[in-house]
């Protein structure tokens, strides 16, 4: 379910939340993403925000698809980068064997535990066989909201870890940090770069 106070922040927060990622790099994890994927293939941006980093993938031959549940950040991304982003909620991934790639660069932090295995099935689903699938959430425990209002999920990296394997996900690398997030908070992270393998055990 699409929490509405979460997204009502994303778009009051739309400025601030630009300049923050401008400061920021995917870096490495983007850089390793991209190398995982066929020449031109065709990339989901799964809560794309202001668009950077699909703006990154397309200037390097990828096919971008998009999308954010935030008006405000689609539109941005789209007078910014002109990337026809389309408003879609994590619910709302339909597609079968689409995509060579899926990038969900934190943004599931914001699905409730409840909601979580059936999207990751979801993201399984609509990926082709051997497509790649990133993933970064803040790690921890339990769920709340933060100082804005955005309700976020923690999970450990080994939580994450087991849940992509039982969804038919091979991991192929983790990378952890602590960086400062919109909320002025310093939080730690995980991204795990993974591989569609194997059928959903779940």
């Amino acid at each position: 379910m699409t929490d509405e106070t979460t997204i009502a922040v994303y778009n009051e927060k739309v400025g601030d939340y630009q300049k923050m990622v401008e400061n920021l790099s995917a870096g490495v994890a983007l850089d390793e993403f991209m190398a995982a994927l066929p020449d031109k293939g065709y990339v989901m941006d799964l809560g794309c925000g202001p668009g950077n980093s699909a703006a990154l993938m397309r200037n390097n031959g990828f096919l971008l698809d998009a999308v954010d549940a935030s008006p405000a950040m689609v539109a941005l991304a789209n007078e910014s980068f002109d990337l026809n982003a389309r408003l879609s909620t994590f619910n709302e991934v339909k597609a079968l064997e689409t995509y060579d790639g899926i990038w969900a660069n934190f943004s599931l932090l914001h699905a409730t535990a409840e909601d979580f295995p059936s999207i990751l099935k979801a993201i399984h689903r609509a990926l082709k066989p051997n497509g790649a699938f990133h993933i970064g959430m803040k790690t921890g425990e339990g769920a709340q909201r933060d100082a804005l209002g955005r309700f976020y999920t923690f999970y450990s990296t080994q939580n994450l870890t087991e849940l992509l394997g039982d969804t038919g996900f091979t991991i192929q690398s983790v990378r952890t940090g602590i960086d400062p997030g919109l909320a002025g908070t310093n939080d730690p992270w995980v991204t795990l770069l993974s591989t569609k393998t194997n059928p959903s055990t779940g």
